[in-house]
């Protein structure tokens, strides 16, 4: 009676409707290999696949993953390059996957720093998405959360200025509508891979009341179950339905 209870009560509504995601953990899987980082890198993407295409059949509204933090371009510069290009690489060739499955890809982050040749691939990508319907897509990169609080003060600042706005008038609504993530809901499960207990400033604002959930996978390993267990974590803080990763499978398959 209770299990009919559980599966009776459990739907989209009870699912996260933003999951953000910081991908950690390709340097050592690689490593772990005798492998260079890059290789783990490489087989990050299709972590990232499985992931998008998991939460897309279940129904969730926005996945944003921390693909390049503003903090990486401390990491050496032929590591960097290679991010750089693999990102090009896999923009390229995503995009049409993500189009088709009508999933809205955006790239949220202070993109001036990438070569012009990236910011018209990362313009182009938006462009022929931006009409789609179905999940959207934050692929958070050159990222860091007190920049995207930063940049949000900067033009309330200069809306206050416009408008004659005063001190009383400024709202938390007003600033967060200034964030790269304006528009969409907060974040409500925040994962983490790679055994990690920290967010490393991402998405400071928009997870202040997010769940966070630290695996010790590392990303490359990271697969449809894994997010699914991860989900039905949240499901469990946040409902206490005592709900089973079988269950959120059920879902997708409805």
């Amino acid at each position: 009676m209770a299990e009919h209870t559980i599966d009776t009560a459990l739907g989209t509504d009870n699912l996260p409707k933003h999951v953000a995601v910081i991908m950690d953990g390709n340097g050592r899987w690689a490593k772990a290999k005798g492998k260079p980082r890059v290789f783990g890198h490489k087989a990050g993407v299709e972590a990232v696949r499985k992931t998008v295409s998991t939460a897309s059949r279940l129904g969730i509204q926005v996945v944003t993953l921390f693909a390049f933090s503003s903090e990486n371009w401390r990491r050496p510069e032929d590591e960097v390059s290679l991010l750089m290009e693999l990102f090009m690489t896999v923009l390229g060739r995503e995009v049409k996957r993500l189009h088709k499955n009508n999933i809205r890809l955006r790239i949220v982050g202070d993109t001036d720093r990438f070569s012009e040749r990236l910011q018209k691939k990362i313009a182009d990508a938006e462009a022929l998405t931006a009409d789609n319907t179905g999940l959207v897509l934050n692929v958070a990169a050159n990222y860091g959360g007190q920049w995207d609080i930063l940049q949000a003060a900067k033009r309330l600042v200069l809306q206050a200025s416009e408008q004659g706005l005063t001190e009383s008038d400024i709202t938390e609504e007003m600033l967060a509508s200034g964030l790269s993530t304006a528009g969409l809901p907060d974040v409500d499960l925040l994962i983490r891979t790679s055994g990690e207990c920290r967010i490393s400033n991402f998405m400071l604002w928009q997870a202040a009341y997010a769940e966070l959930y630290f695996t010790d996978q590392h990303w490359p390993d990271f697969d449809e179950q894994s997010f699914v267990e991860a989900v039905a974590w949240f499901v469990n803080r946040e409902r206490r339905f005592g709900c089973t990763g079988e269950q959120i499978h059920a879902l997708m398959d409805k």
